[in-house]
């Protein structure tokens, strides 16, 4: 067992204080990986404001990168030094849904270790907001030694979020007509997703012009204000979207999201509202035009799959992650960064601890 520092939340809806907690050894098949980075995602914000409930207290953080500092019995494929990301992605390998293809939905992911006497719970399985976790070895992915610790830790959560969403979800193919509502970090990532898909047009829907401005870079080739009449502004277009990607929680934008579909389109639930939302929508509409309305969780990610190739697309310069990265602050300023986060300042902003 060693003393790390990390950023510990205690109540609901207060800033998270920076206290010497015990990180335990790892056990049979967990791994120690000292943190280079960790993003902060909208997620870890609505754990630390109370929205999803869970036990205090709490470390968050499960957007990380960093190197393998010690391994647990039964750790096969790594050894000390790799460099690696920390993901969420908790799975027994052995389940109808992780032998289906689907580890994100395992049926029996297990407990996580927790920190100091068992008292602070490591949030998601992961607690990265911290020098260092034990994680399961299947939360892992090899990331390569030349890609910036502020790029590489999004690759974690929000790109494969957001991206997955569109290939690995939606299976978006090319000529298909995409509706991605919500440019923040995620929603970007839906943006390049389509247009590494193919799509013939993809339309960008925010509350700001800047953010959208952002997301004609990232390929999106039509902007609409939030504000706007969905199906007027599709119509206005040409015609209906095929795909609708919803990755802001909030039950009003979930509410309108059949608006921009056309008949046998679906709408995907990317960005999760607090516990207890309730949506509306008229099933008679949904059911006449054959809509669909569907989940996403980690963009239906597969590790060993994923990764690799997103990592290659970066090397080509055909996948965005250094343009992704707003600001980065050191652990003892993690407020800030989480503040700025929640004030909508940027599009991912990162938690540097070396």
């Amino acid at each position: 067992m060693r003393q790390i520092k990390a950023a510990v939340c205690r109540d609901h809806g207060t800033p998270l204080s920076i206290e010497t907690v015990t990180l335990p050894d790892p056990g049979p098949g967990a791994v120690e990986v000292e943190i280079e980075a960790c993003a902060i995602c909208h997620s870890d914000i609505t754990f630390i404001d109370g929205g999803w409930g869970g036990s205090l207290p709490a470390v968050y953080g499960h957007e990380a990168v960093g190197r393998i500092s010690a391994l647990g019995p039964e750790v096969r494929g790594y050894a000390l030094g790799d460099r690696v990301l920390v993901t969420l992605i908790r799975a027994c390998g052995a389940c109808p849904t992780c032998a289906g293809g689907r580890p994100t939905q395992c049926a029996d992911p297990g407990d996580g270790p927790g920190l100091s006497d068992g008292t602070i719970v490591a949030a998601m399985n992961c607690g990265a907001f911290a020098e260092a976790v034990v994680v399961d070895a299947s939360q892992l992915a090899p990331v390569p030694d030349t890609l910036p610790a502020e790029a590489a830790c999004i690759l974690s959560c929000g790109v494969v979020t957001g991206l997955g969403s569109v290939v690995n979800t939606a299976r978006v193919r090319p000529g298909d007509w995409v509706v991605v509502i919500g440019t923040g970090g995620v929603g970007l990532n839906a943006v390049q997703a389509a247009r590494l898909s193919g799509a013939a047009r993809i339309v960008a829907v925010d509350l700001t012009q800047d953010k959208l401005d952002a997301a004609r870079a990232f390929g999106a080739t039509d902007r609409v204000l939030a504000e706007t009449d969905g199906r007027a502004a599709m119509e206005g277009l040409g015609r209906l979207a095929d795909h609708v990607f919803v990755t802001v929680g909030a039950g009003p934008v979930i509410d309108g999201a059949l608006d921009w579909l056309a008949p046998h389109g679906t709408a995907y639930l990317v960005g999760m509202p607090h516990a207890g939302t309730v949506g509306h929508f008229d099933p008679v509409a949904a059911s006449y035009y054959g809509q669909g309305l569907r989940g996403t969780r980690m963009g239906d990610v597969v590790l060993a799959r994923d990764i690799p190739w997103l990592i290659d697309l970066h090397a080509q310069g055909r996948l965005k992650l250094e343009e992704l990265v707003s600001a980065t602050f050191p652990l003892d300023r993690i407020n800030d960064a989480i503040a700025a986060t929640r004030a909508g300042q940027g599009r991912r902003n990162v938690v540097v601890m070396t």
